[in-house]
């Protein structure tokens, strides 16, 4: 059994086989799947996923640094009112963050926006999705104020050794997302991950469609992979498969404080 913890199946890319994904995925082995809001189009697809496959399907509710509006306070007002329903059905505030790979114009303000919704994650009880590429060191000058009062996951971690120390370091209520990345040939990830990483403090992810592991690398990526990477795992720390699945469920269920399926 496995929890995806980061998948974004509702996207267009996966238009044309939606329910065929989400059976693939029950197949071989999932028992949740979690997924991050991106911006303000992607709310009703997510939601409409969540409602067709309640048993299954867990929202997230967040703005992602690349695709803040020209002026994102609005869409941000909107986004803390839906968090502030009673009853309301998001796992996780997600998925946010700081990305300056392509373009570092709005550093400042992604900062900003980053720190007003860790915020809500402190109000609200919920534990964080992190994207961090290209600002390791923004993401940590944003979050070490919060770091004792924060959980969450670090998702698709792809940074050094020391950087991993860090984050678990300074951040004892998070754990690092591991994905396909993981299973590439030239990744340094199985090493770092030795070194640095206690399996305690890991989940797995997909990122769908994106980072499909090998041999699957370069298509479109789904959760019926998944266990390709936790047996990389296995290998990895020398455990058997079961053993680490049942690790990397108890490691979800302590992160997100809630049960995530029936």
């Amino acid at each position: 059994m496995f929890i995806d913890t980061h998948t974004h199946i509702y996207t267009p890319e996966f238009d044309a086989d939606r329910n065929e994904v989400v059976a693939r995925a029950v197949e071989a082995g999932a028992v949740a799947l979690l997924l991050p809001n991106i911006d303000e189009a992607s709310i009703r697809p997510m939601l409409d996923l969540c409602e067709a496959h309640s048993g299954l399907c867990r929202p997230m509710m967040g703005l992602h640094p690349t695709e803040l509006p020209p002026d994102p306070w609005p869409l941000l007002r909107r986004m803390e009112q839906l968090l502030a329903e009673p009853g309301h059905p998001y796992v996780a505030v997600g998925e946010v963050g700081v990305d300056l790979y392509w373009d570092a114009s709005r550093r400042e303000e992604q900062m900003k926006v980053l720190a007003h919704q860790a915020g809500w994650a402190v109000r609200f009880g919920l534990p964080l999705m992190v994207h961090t590429r290209a600002a390791h060191r923004e993401v940590v000058e944003v979050l070490r104020p919060l770091a004792r009062q924060l959980t969450g996951v670090f998702h698709c971690f792809g940074g050094t050794a020391d950087e991993a120390a860090e984050l678990l370091d300074t951040f004892p209520g998070f754990a690092l997302g591991i994905g396909g990345v993981l299973t590439f040939k030239k990744s340094a990830l199985p090493a770092i991950l030795q070194q640095r990483v206690p399996l305690s403090r890991i989940v797995v992810e997909t990122d769908a469609p994106y980072l499909a592991p090998t041999p699957h690398r370069g298509q479109r990526n789904e959760p019926c992979y998944l266990p390709l990477v936790i047996s990389k795992l296995a290998e990895t720390y020398s455990q058997p498969v079961a053993a680490v699945e049942r690790q990397l469920l108890d490691n979800t269920h302590r992160l997100f404080g809630t049960p995530l399926y029936i």
